[in-house]
């Protein structure tokens, strides 16, 4: 005998399951959002590659580096060059300089983003330190690289033709771990 219930009752199961899968598409924007990024360069994000690109092509492309700081990290943080020229396919190493200005222990961890956009997909790190939380005492500097490659396949899409230079941008937050650790120290 199938199991009946009352309107109200059933109102309140529907709402309830449609709470549950609010809740569960909220925690699953994030991952998914990011992975359609990743796949699509969409905002700026760039490819992650596990090796070398195999084919180095006589274009030329000019990359730019940009460096920035969000709110009051207390850093100074800039690209030790400002531009490289590299062919296409060609692996290059850059290096972007951190010094905490403070007079306390500062932790921060980077984004990044790649423009102009359409560009994104073909710009390839195979090392960064982005995503990774930097850790500087007062008055440290670290250098920080970068390697990277512009992928080939640019060469191949007919709307990429008019892109000759690459912005690689990124900035440096104050991560909760600063914050945990100043809120727990002793006055």
């Amino acid at each position: 005998m199938p199991l009946s219930l009352d309107k109200n009752t059933r109102v309140a199961l529907f709402a309830g399951a449609g709470a549950v899968t609010m809740v569960g598409a909220a925690f699953a924007a994030v991952p998914l959002y990011d992975i359609f990024c990743k796949i699509t360069g969409y905002g700026g994000t760039t490819q992650v590659a596990v090796g070398e690109a195999g084919q180095v092509l006589d274009r030329e492309m000019t990359i730019l580096f940009d460096a920035n700081t969000n709110g009051g990290l207390g850093w100074d943080f800039a690209p030790i060059q400002r531009s490289m020229t590299v062919n296409v396919g060609e692996s290059a190493l850059g290096y972007f300089r951190a010094t905490n200005t403070s007079d306390r222990a500062v932790t921060g961890i980077a984004s990044y983003n790649v423009t102009p956009y359409k560009a994104a997909t073909y710009f390839s790190k195979l090392e960064c330190f982005c995503f990774t939380e930097q850790t500087l005492q007062p008055g440290e500097s670290v250098d920080m690289p970068v390697l990277f490659f512009v992928d080939p396949l640019i060469d191949e899409e007919d709307r990429m033709d008019d892109v000759h230079a690459i912005t690689l941008s990124y900035t440096f937050f104050e991560t909760e771990a600063t914050v945990s650790s100043d809120d727990t120290a002793a006055p």
